[in-house]
């Protein structure tokens, strides 16, 4: 007897943080694999999930400082997207992601201006890291980078921020 689809999207919080020049902090996943567990050479924007309770803004600061090691005294929001943002995962990672509970997440997404130096990015800050490299890319090659079943909320996220950038 095979196991129910879930149907249950994960909470979870995305930051969009763009330096001085307009450039988005893209980081490229350590465990990244395609669906087919294939290497990928996909990268994302700092994102993760909402322990029960957490406050979405706190929640946010805490994932970008466990991924980034942005802190808030180098950072600050300067916008939120109005609604959540949902993606499925492919079949290929249904049941093998956040213990099988979830078909996806939804995301609400912090876009943060980052005032530190390039020096303040320690993608070591926590164990274990997330990326294993990290750079600074134009707003119009991020969603270019990202795996392809999330292209659509990384173009969502844009079409929403790009006049804040």
């Amino acid at each position: 007897m095979s196991k129910a689809r879930p149907t249950e999207y994960r909470p979870c919080v995305g930051i969009m943080l763009v330096n001085r020049d307009g450039k988005i902090f893209a980081g490229k996943r350590i465990d990244h694999r395609e669906a087919s567990g294939a290497l990928g050479d996909f990268w994302q924007m700092p994102q993760g999930g909402v322990d029960k309770g957490e406050d979405l803004q706190i929640a946010a600061f805490r994932e970008l400082a466990e991924e980034t090691g942005v802190t808030q005294d180098h950072s600050s929001v300067i916008g939120v997207t109005k609604e959540p943002i949902r993606y499925d995962l492919p079949e290929g990672l249904l049941g093998k992601l956040w213990k099988g509970k979830y078909c996806g997440q939804e995301q609400i997404w912090y876009l943060m201006r980052f005032s530190g130096s390039d020096a303040d990015v320690d993608l070591e800050a926590h164990d274990p890291p997330e990326f294993c490299e990290w750079k600074w890319v134009d707003p119009d090659a991020i969603v270019d980078l990202i795996v392809p079943f999330k292209k659509h909320v990384y173009k969502a996220v844009l079409d929403e921020f790009g006049a804040l950038i």
